[in-house]
């Protein structure tokens, strides 16, 4: 059976948008961990979860489109899985940035990594170049479309080699 790649980009939307939802759910527990640290646990417990429902969902999207996918076919499903989960979840990291966060957290961070590194005796140069670091909500949620996106191509890897081939293979079904 042959594939059918022109609902790649169907079933990417569809998919991410699902998982888009996953994410803002998770980023949730993020911000909430500003306040209260424990809820930063369940965050890092939701995203290491992330592959493995990625995993489920490319096996779905193999069985809606006819049973069979390429290595190559379900690298590319991941990859815009992930894209289109990161334009959902780019949204609420704006909003976050923008309205949400106090004025001074990024710069606190920054500085808090600089005497952490400065501790760790880094180079002069290094800690400079943190230091005229000055993040706006936008690229904020730019960076996080490129950093899952990033992300999406390291771990649909895995996910294409383990999804890749027939449904049949799955169930132990020989067809006969």
């Amino acid at each position: 059976m042959e594939e059918k790649k022109d609902l790649l980009m169907k079933g990417a939307m569809t998919y991410g948008l699902s998982m888009g939802i996953y994410w803002v759910v998770k980023y949730l527990f993020f911000i909430f961990s500003i306040g209260t640290p424990s809820l930063g646990l369940v965050y890092w417990a939701l995203t290491l979860a992330v592959p493995f429902i990625a995993y489920h969902m490319t096996r779905r999207y193999r069985t809606e489109i006819g049973g069979t996918i390429s290595f190559g076919h379900a690298w590319q499903f991941g990859i815009l899985l992930y894209f289109f989960a990161a334009v959902i979840l780019s949204l609420e990291i704006f909003v976050f940035y923008r309205f949400i966060a106090p004025p001074d957290l990024l710069p606190d961070t920054i500085k808090q990594l600089t005497t952490l590194l400065q501790d760790s005796q880094v180079t002069p140069e290094m800690i400079d170049s943190l230091q005229k670091i000055d993040f706006s909500p936008i690229q904020m949620a730019i960076q996080s479309i490129f950093n899952n996106v990033f992300y999406g191509i390291i771990f649909s890897l895995p996910v294409a080699a383990l999804v890749r081939g027939s449904a049949r293979r799955d169930t132990g079904d020989t067809g006969h």
